[in-house]
């Protein structure tokens, strides 16, 4: 049986390759922080302009742990839809 020939990349081509490669990902996780940032905006802008209305005044901790509460169920609903998605993917 013959082995497997992998592709060798040249020296000189494996530095801008691990260059971009490390952009990518920085500027991947740039734009999640930025997304992360504008979702933290808008789930605090629901709580403070629709929820607190109906809790008594001065319920800051109270309204803290219901954004809390939003920000946790989102966070497992997105990380369980992309786990679905990579394992489809892997298929």
């Amino acid at each position: 049986m013959p082995a497997k020939t992998q592709k060798k990349v040249a020296p000189k081509k494996r530095l801008p390759l691990e260059v971009v490669t490390q952009m990518l990902t920085l500027a991947t996780s740039g734009f999640g922080l930025v997304a992360a940032l504008a979702w933290n905006s808008l789930i605090q802008e629901i709580v403070n302009n629709y929820v607190k209305r109906f809790l008594p005044a001065g319920s800051g901790v109270t309204s803290l742990f219901i954004y809390a509460g939003v920000v946790t169920v989102l966070a497992v609903f997105v990380t369980l839809q992309l786990a679905k998605i990579k394992e489809h993917l892997e298929r």
